[in-house]
């Protein structure tokens, strides 16, 4: 079992940047894939980015190629969404799940721990 506790967010102009974390305990962060979601209309949430359990791999939404990096940082057991070049339409509340599987999935469903969600907001 694993806890999110999620820090970082804010309001910023467009073209800035933001850096959310996640960190967990109770488990090392290292045994699970890690997702970064936003609400999206129809959905419980979109796919943004993630991060491979085993080696690290990254994935991406074609919105957030180019501007948004997942990382690790295992010693502090944290993942990070490192966005940059936000636009308005970027504004959303942004959660942090875990699942112990190799991928991150894309469907919220599938994930079975989660942060308690970080607003961003991005002004024109």
């Amino acid at each position: 079992q694993v806890q999110l506790v999620q820090s970082g967010g804010g309001l910023v102009q467009a073209g800035g940047s933001l850096r959310l974390s996640c960190a967990a305990s109770g488990r090392a962060f290292t045994d699970y894939a890690v997702g970064w979601l936003r609400p999206a209309p129809g959905k419980v949430g979109e796919f943004v980015a993630g991060i491979g359990r085993s080696d690290d791999a990254t994935y991406h939404a074609d919105s957030a190629k180019g501007r948004f990096t997942v990382s690790r940082d295992n010693a502090k057991n944290t993942v990070y969404l490192q966005m940059n070049s936000l636009k308005p339409e970027d504004t959303a509340v942004f959660y942090c799940a875990a699942d112990f599987a190799i991928f991150p999935p894309l469907r919220p469903s599938e994930y079975g721990y989660w942060g308690q969600g970080t607003q961003v907001t991005v002004t024109s």
